[in-house]
């Protein structure tokens, strides 16, 4: 089926082609990668695959001040939330975000973070936490705190599922992630007890390095997703490429680069996307199934 979307910067610059749809799901996007029409690039040709036509509408942290590119410019083709408070949205995607070794409350949009979780539990079916994201609304939902790690967690990642039973829409998210592997970057994690989580909480595929990759609390309609799903082929690539040259303590991403990639220019091989689309597949899946048991009790009634 197809992505559209409803605004940013690819939008703007008519570099990706909108399709007519019926129908489609509505997805809110916010976008807090400083790499912002790379980001929209990335989720738009992810959803693009899926089975559901989507259009996604881009939203950016009003209350961020902005290093790497005007914030007018931002907010020329984005929206802010008080522009989208009165809309409903079947989805909402909270990416990543470059802050994980700041404390929560000194990201300067933390307050807004905290704004929009509490409007989507009125406005959203079902929500994504990306990254730093799934930190921070793990933080904010069950009080778990984060850590640094020792060094950067880098490379690609795959699952493994947890030997205790979950509920059913566990097998709903996970259905034909059994191999499942995906890209993660980040300096640090959440301090998770996988034998004492808290009531509403499941960890659904873990790894032994990683820990935990997919959380997900049926209750209040959250995915945490602790890596970046939506990476393409070379990103990882790029951001290696970039800490070098920052000259950064930094060491090659892990299960990505085959043998001899930089002497004889061998391809990276895309060993996750096929596991990302099925996990969104699976997220969509929970929004229409949902909406479509809300539409028969309502002809119940």
């Amino acid at each position: 089926m197809t992505a559209n979307a409803k605004n940013g910067f690819l939008h703007q610059k008519q570099a990706w082609q909108n399709q007519k749809l019926i129908q489609p799901l509505q997805v809110l996007v916010w976008n807090l990668m400083p790499t912002k029409e790379n980001t929209e690039e990335q989720f738009l040709s992810l959803l693009n695959d899926l089975d559901q036509d989507v259009e996604l509408t881009f939203l950016y942290a009003c209350s961020h001040h902005f290093k790497t590119i005007p914030k007018d410019a931002v907010a020329d083709c984005y929206a802010c939330w008080h522009q989208i408070e009165d809309q409903n949205f079947d989805g909402l995607i909270l990416t990543g975000a470059p802050v994980e070794q700041l404390p929560f409350e000194d990201v300067d949009y933390w307050q807004e973070f905290l704004t929009i979780k509490d409007w989507a539990k009125d406005h959203v079916s079902q929500t994504i936490n990306a990254c730093w994201s799934a930190q921070a609304a793990l933080y904010q939902d069950f009080g778990i705190k984060k850590r640094r790690l020792p060094a950067k967690l880098f490379g690609i990642y795959e699952a493994k599922q947890p030997a205790q039973e979950t509920t059913t829409e566990k097998s709903g998210l996970t259905a034909g992630l059994s191999n499942f592997k995906t890209p993660q970057s980040r300096y640090s994690e959440s301090v998770i007890d996988v034998e004492d989580l808290p009531a509403d909480l499941q960890v659904l595929l873990t790894n032994d390095q990683a820990g935990p990759l997919l959380l997900h609390s049926a209750e209040r309609k959250q995915t945490y997703l602790t890596g970046h799903s939506e990476y393409q082929t070379k990103t990882l690539d790029a951001e290696y490429r970039r800490d070098l040259a920052k000259h950064l303590a930094i060491h090659e991403p892990a299960n990505y680069y085959p043998e001899d990639y930089y002497d004889r220019g061998e391809e990276i091989e895309n060993t996750w996307t096929a596991s990302s689309r099925q996990l969104y597949q699976n997220w969509l899946n929970l929004i229409v199934n949902k909406e479509k048991n809300y539409d028969r009790q309502e002809i119940t009634l």
